[in-house]
């Protein structure tokens, strides 16, 4: 008796726990906190770091998509930073000031931009129909030796929340 009720019981979760996942495009996952399930669909923003030194300054400052991506990467691990940290400062830094900047200057290692150019990047993406992702790739910052450069083609909003 009490196996066929556990049993039962079972089934039952089963069936409603498909029920949910087929009716919210397998994205259903109830206990979760991890972002990539509970937001799910949600617009993102990530950074990467891209070694710009042998750009044209014509090209700086473009919009670019994974197809098109100027310069040569920059691996976090072989700079000794944590990729996670790195995205989240940049992704959710809102005030620009000099002491932001300074901080992911010294972050990223000073010496790494002596003699070459790093392009900080936000990398946008969102969900367009049922099933295509558009990624956008803006120039946000120009790391080099004696200064850092913002993007001329942003508004003042994108630096500074006001």
């Amino acid at each position: 008796m009490f196996q066929q009720k556990s049993l039962r019981v079972l089934f039952i979760v089963f069936i409603v726990y498909g029920v949910l996942v087929a009716t919210h495009k397998g994205e259903f996952w109830p206990f979760s906190i991890y972002p990539m399930f509970s937001k799910a669909g949600n617009p993102w923003t990530r950074a990467l770091v891209r070694d710009v030194t042998e750009v044209p300054d014509s090209l700086l400052w473009e919009v670019y998509n994974l197809n098109n991506l100027a310069g040569e990467p920059v691996s976090m691990a072989s700079i000794g930073v944590d990729q996670i940290d790195y995205s989240n400062f940049v992704s959710k830094t809102k005030q620009w000031d000099e002491q932001r900047i300074g901080a992911l200057r010294y972050m990223l290692g000073e010496k790494n931009f002596n003699e070459k150019r790093w392009m900080i990047m936000k990398v946008k993406g969102a969900l367009v129909g049922d099933d295509s992702v558009h990624v956008q790739i803006i120039p946000h910052l120009l790391f080099v030796a004696d200064t850092t450069l913002l993007n001329p083609t942003l508004p003042r909003s994108a630096y500074f929340s006001e």
